[in-house]
């Protein structure tokens, strides 16, 4: 059985399944199109929102620093991933390359992490959306009906019908085609990175030296009964974490990592670039490079404009304009973060439909799902159903304790694929690999510890609800997955492997 439980398809056949015409999606991307992709999923709520609460509580100016930290770990992924894509050009991201390295039980698991990653992450900023679009209709004096707006608490019923449209309009761009989806992309995006240029070098005319004193603020033990923010570091190591210091930093950098989920979306779009040999390295690296400098040079500039421990935690850029007496900016910025954040809501659904169809494919999930659309060549029926459950899930329910779980969902996956690149590496080093990672295996190692150090820095009810998740996902995994899936159907001698364009 366990045996069964690890087996692994073949590079060669995930690409020769991608050619069997009802199951083919349409290579349409550029690198440019992928790097626009990247920049327009990482750049959202993280630099508005918490460049402010990781300075007040955690870094001071040293914030900088902790945005350097966690783009150092990302960059350690995302070496791992431009290797992966670039050499198995599949939909699905890390599910598919855990397939070709670590077999079919950890690519399931990965594949069911990957899905919660995105729909919860697709929810959480399309309600965030909607609470920046009300703030704004309110500035102009309206008001949504009471019970159709964001829920102020948990126990708050009603139903965010601005989140739930949002989606719903997504979906509807998703289904009808890829190059539609990258142009409307590159719009946004151009208006988002404006904003944050404007902030920049607005702010920039707005600094005083004084605020950077001291750079790096004194250490502050946490206070006694937050154990709950990083139980596992008390365990392991009998401390919690510092506010402020050099700890502080590292602490902030578990934090502000959020800002930088999004990269590892581009990988699922692999199968519908022209060149991904070529391009896909490109695009992933390239988009986290140039996030990352915006994001330190953004909080450089909101904690030099104001003192750290003056900044707002909600709305950070915007307040602290505000502070210096420039308020016009202050609407200008939510303006920006509203618009942007409706590419950070596609892109996040992109990569779920992906990543769901490329598990239908392979029979893991029901094939109903893996058809294409006969004229925009897209998974038009794995994007409808999600879209319809991710707006409802919008709609009604309140994500903000759950959003936590995008986090570990994303640092689970870049530890599978640093260790899947080691794997594949060793069991396959005939295969041609157009993007090579340095120094393996120093990098995969040094990415691995990087994601497990932010990983147990998160709050405890994080990691019991990512447990309860994978339970689930075993339980469908064994009655279901381990029964259809084609590569077992394929040794069984029941299908025949697809050769060509087809499947015979």
């Amino acid at each position: 059985m366990s045996s069964t439980l690890f087996r692994t398809k073949k590079v060669e056949q995930s690409i020769l399944d991608t050619e069997e015409p009802e199951h083919a999606l349409k290579k349409s991307l550029s690198a440019l199109d992928l790097t626009v992709f990247g920049v327009g999923v990482i750049i959202g709520t993280g630099i508005f929102v918490l460049t402010g609460t990781v300075a007040k509580d955690n870094a001071g100016p040293a914030t900088a620093l902790a945005f350097v930290a966690a783009g150092i770990a990302c960059a350690l992924a995302a070496l791992c991933y431009a290797e992966f894509a670039s050499t198995v050009p599949v939909a699905g991201s890390a599910y598919t390359f855990s397939y070709a390295s670590l077999g079919e039980l950890p690519a399931w698991i990965i594949g069911w992490d990957l899905v919660l990653e995105f729909a919860l992450g697709t929810a959480v900023v399309a309600v965030g959306w909607s609470g920046y679009i009300q703030s704004l209709m309110e500035n102009a004096g309206w008001t949504m009906p009471a019970g159709l707006g964001s829920r102020e608490g948990a126990d708050a019923f009603g139903f965010d019908i601005l989140a739930a449209a949002l989606v719903l309009v997504l979906t509807g761009i998703l289904v009808l085609g890829m190059k539609l989806s990258a142009r409307i992309t590159s719009i946004v995006v151009a208006i988002k990175v404006t904003v944050v240029l404007v902030v920049i070098i607005a702010g920039a005319f707005l600094i005083k030296g004084d605020n950077y004193d001291p750079f790096i603020p004194k250490e502050q033990p946490v206070e006694a009964g937050a154990s709950l923010d990083s139980p596992l570091i008390q365990l392991m190591f009998g401390w919690a974490p510092s506010n402020f210091g050099v700890m502080g930093i590292f602490t902030a950098a578990s934090v502000v990592f959020f800002a930088f989920i999004g990269f590892d979306v581009v990988a699922t779009a692999a199968e519908e670039t022209k060149n991904p040999q070529r391009d896909m390295p490109r695009g992933i690296l390239g988009s986290l490079l140039i996030c990352t400098t915006l994001y330190v040079l953004v909080s450089i500039v909101v904690t030099g404009m104001q003192h750290y421990s003056e900044l707002s935690v909600d709305a950070p850029l915007a307040d602290a304009f505000k502070a210096t007496g420039h308020p016009w900016f202050a609407g200008f910025i939510s303006f920006g973060a509203a618009v942007g954040l409706t590419t950070v809501c596609m892109i996040l659904l992109l990569g779920q439909t992906r990543v769901f169809f490329a598990m239908s494919r392979d029979g893991l999930l029901p094939r109903f799902f893996s058809h294409v659309h006969p004229r925009f060549k897209t998974p038009h029926r794995p994007t409808i159903l999600l879209g319809v459950i991710i707006a409802i899930l919008a709609g009604f329910t309140p994500l903000t304790e759950l959003a936590a779980l995008v986090n570990i969902g994303t640092l689970f996956a870049f530890v599978v694929v640093a260790i899947g690149v080691v794997i594949l590496r060793k069991s396959r080093p005939d295969l041609p690999r157009a993007f090579r990672t340095p120094w393996v295996p120093v990098i995969p190692i040094l990415s691995v510890c990087a994601s497990l150090w932010l990983m147990i820095n998160l709050p405890a009810e994080t990691w019991v609800r990512f447990g309860i998740w994978m339970a689930a996902g075993f339980l469908v995994y064994f009655l279901y997955g381990r029964t259809h899936s084609r590569l077992a159907r394929r040794e069984s001698g029941e299908e025949q492997p697809s050769v060509g364009g087809g499947t015979p």
